[in-house]
């Protein structure tokens, strides 16, 4: 299911990524105000938060997947690469945390390094 999720990701698929997602879903992003960073509740709150990540980064992907899953919980590692508006590119390591329930992903917390964007190519 991870895998799937995660290919879901990679092709910008929004209705494929909620089709995995509990209707009482959370989503708590790597950076924001709260010590969680920022946490959406709910399908419409988080299918916009998904939405956000390709409108920041348009060619977004979340490569070299790795998936596991053991009882209710579920780690996936990738390196996160992406290009901003302003041409700048972001690469950096991650994983999510899950947590699941009823066969679907209720919790998917996010933990990205905090690296510098790297300089628009030439």
């Amino acid at each position: 299911m991870l895998q799937a999720f995660s290919d879901a990701w990679n092709r910008h698929d929004l209705p494929a990524l909620m089709s995995f997602m509990h209707e009482d879903c959370v989503f708590l992003t790597a950076a924001g105000p709260e010590t969680c960073g920022t946490r959406h509740v709910g399908h419409a709150a988080v299918g916009k938060a998904f939405a956000a990540a390709w409108a920041n980064f348009p060619d977004a992907q979340w490569r070299n997947g790795r998936h596991w899953v053991s009882g209710e919980r579920g780690v996936s590692e990738w390196t996160f690469t992406g290009t901003a508006a302003d041409g700048t590119r972001s690469e950096s390591d991650g994983v999510d945390l899950f947590t699941f329930r009823d066969g679907k992903i209720l919790e998917k917390n996010v933990f990205r390094k905090d690296r510098p964007r790297l300089p628009a190519s030439v």
